[in-house]
């Protein structure tokens, strides 16, 4: 199956130019600038007055699968990500059971290739005690290791300096990058405390900054950064919430920060209208952290944008402090947010690329994707602006139905999502017989 794309600005390695591509199965096979080249085509794409980039790439998503597939599922949300232009995922580990034994992780990689429509992979899990079963992972289909430094579920939590020590020295000398969730949690469970104490027993959710705070954030980042230091761990630093731990980021390739949708969308003041909607770990912070985020995202100090997408039921969420769940659904709407700062001026198109597809591919070393590259992969989206459209229930695809955003209009949409050269979605049409590819990962002819 031959196709052309053509009359399109493709955006590509900080480079946006009028011209098109042509994919050769689940390839792109050529590529070129100005007019189409003549052939023979089974299908022609006008993509007159869009923008045609590389598939985005999420490196932090929770797809809930097993276990807590109330909230969320695989086919659900992978369905939502190809709404978005999302062509592949990293997952994350604490599900039910956790991703932390090799038996497990075997299980749900059987459930990607059963249930998600587009590419896939799951991170490994750390705990205290499963450090020694890292060296019987398979380097070539795991992204990395995800180490909760802070508050977590079950016991994923790992908090003895030895253990952290282990993780950071295994890792290293197997070469996979360390994924970290920084908050500590001594400092989370004395503000809790002290927020009981003056508020009762569910404290109002706009104190959860205070509660999970910069402090928090930052003395967990501390440590991260130090031992990758020691060891020569690649790191990468999930959810990086405030303006403080910046400081940590941009001196050193091997240390990394990743921002998330939710951070760069929201600051305190939205608590309230949107109440424990936004509720998320590490917390929505100030209107000036917020800020700092953004202006990261241009000088080298965020390398990744994500999401951590996070489906609760809306049963979930309700309460404060202590009793509302933390984590959103946004996956489906992480693009065209990003193109909406594009709009605002804080960053190009160009730069969101390199955000959101050429950086997690490189990071990670996903092979063949995340570029607009001859003999790559086919993971393409086309997007136009000035196509306003408000966010409802009806168009939401994750399982939970809802979404902080609902009643924001975009003026960017999504008109068509190719995952491995396959039409998945296109201008409101799903086609839910397609199946994504296992990511691989670290091949000599990769990146």
């Amino acid at each position: 199956m031959k196709k052309l794309i053509k009359n399109g600005t493709i955006v590509n390695e900080g480079r946006s130019f009028q011209g098109g591509l042509v994919v050769d199965g689940d390839i792109i096979s050529e590529i070129f600038e100005g007019e189409a080249p003549r052939g023979s085509y089974d299908e022609v794409i006008d993509a007159s007055g869009c923008f045609v980039l590389p598939g985005v790439i999420d490196d932090h998503v929770h797809f809930r699968e097993p276990g807590l597939t109330r909230k969320a599922d695989i086919e659900s949300e992978s369905r939502a990500a190809a709404y978005g232009g999302v062509t592949s995922y990293l997952e994350m580990p604490n599900t039910v059971p956790q991703t932390t034994t090799l038996q497990a992780l075997a299980d749900k990689q059987a459930l990607g290739a059963e249930k998600s429509h587009v590419n896939y992979s799951f991170f490994y899990g750390a705990t205290n005690d499963n450090v020694e079963t890292f060296s019987q992972l398979d380097r070539h289909h795991v992204p990395g290791i995800k180490l909760f430094m802070g508050s977590s579920t079950g016991n994923m939590l790992v908090d003895k300096r030895a253990s952290l020590e282990r993780v950071f020295e295994t890792a290293q000398k197997l070469g996979l990058p360390v994924m970290t969730h920084c908050e500590d949690t001594d400092i989370i469970n004395r503000n809790m405390a002290e927020a009981k104490a003056r508020w009762g027993e569910d404290p109002a959710v706009e104190h959860h900054p205070e509660i999970r705070s910069e402090e928090a954030c930052y003395e967990s980042s501390k440590v991260a950064v130090e031992l990758a230091r020691k060891y020569g761990t690649r790191l990468h630093v999930a959810h990086v919430t405030t303006a403080r731990e910046l400081d940590f980021f941009g001196k050193d390739e091997r240390i990394t920060a990743e921002a998330v949708i939710a951070h760069l969308m929201f600051c305190d003041a939205d608590y309230a209208e949107k109440g424990a909607l936004i509720k998320c770990n590490p917390a929505v912070k100030t209107r000036a952290d917020r800020d700092a985020l953004r202006h990261a995202l241009t000088d080298g100090r965020i390398a990744v944008v994500g999401t951590d997408h996070a489906p609760h039921e809306l049963s979930d969420k309700q309460g404060g402090c202590a009793k509302a769940a933390s984590g959103m659904p946004i996956l489906q709407f992480s693009l065209v947010s990003m193109l909406e700062l594009v709009d605002k001026g804080v960053l190009g198109i160009e730069r969101v690329v390199q955000l959101m597809s050429h950086n997690p591919a490189q990071l990670f070393e996903i092979n063949q994707r995340g570029f607009l590259r001859k003999g790559y992969k086919a993971d393409i989206v086309v997007v136009k602006k000035d196509q306003p459209w408000t966010v409802d229930k009806e168009c939401i695809q994750s399982k939970c139905k809802w979404s902080p955003l609902e009643g924001h209009t975009f003026r960017w949409k999504v008109k068509q999502t190719f995952c491995n050269g396959h039409l998945i979605y296109n201008m409101g049409k799903f086609d839910a017989t397609s199946q994504g590819e296992e990511l691989s990962f670290r091949e000599a002819n990769g990146i």
